[in-house]
Order: C-alpha cells, then structure tokens, then sequence
C-alpha cells in the first residue's frame, strides 16, 4: 500500500534514536528523547490553500528536523509514519 499525502502534507520516516550517547552511556529505552529527525517519505503537491500557494520546498529522501510533538503517526503494513503540514519541518539536513 502507498502512502500519498494531500496538500501541503510531508509524509516522514522517523530516524531511529540513539542507544549510546557519544560517551558510551547506554540510555534505557523509556527514557530516550523522542526523535527529531526523519526522511521524507512522500511529499504533497503543495497548491492553493487558504487563498495562499503553498509551494512544497522538501524533496523525497531529504533528512529534516520537525518539531517535537507534530504531526499524526499512522502505521501502514507494519511501518510507523508521521504525516506533518511542510511548516512543521525546521531545517533540512545536508
């Protein structure tokens, strides 16, 4: 099944976190940070809403940082998603 956001939606991939810090300290699943980073997945076709253009500036296999707690996981054939609105996403990765 495909996964084909509408408007000005980005369909993302969430990087798994890390389990060690850059010291070496093993963090406990429960206590680590929710990821911020993600790949784009799907992209919408951006358009007219609300009487603005919405033009769509990520790209599909781009790495981008979202805010924290934005957007609405789904989960298609066994795979978590996160859909967010393009102004969700902070910065893209290079």
């Amino acid at each position: 099944m495909k996964l084909v956001p509408l408007a000005d939606r980005v369909v993302l991939k969430k990087l798994e976190a890390e389990e060690t810090t850059k010291s070496g300290i093993v963090i406990p699943g429960k206590e680590k940070e929710l990821p911020q980073q993600a790949e784009v997945v799907e992209v919408g076709p951006g358009g007219m809403i609300d009487g603005n253009e919405i033009k769509m500036c990520v790209k599909k296999g781009q790495k981008v940082i979202y805010s924290k707690y934005s957007g609405t996981e789904v989960e298609i054939d066994e795979e978590k998603f996160t859909i967010v609105k393009q102004s969700d996403i902070l910065a893209v990765l290079e």
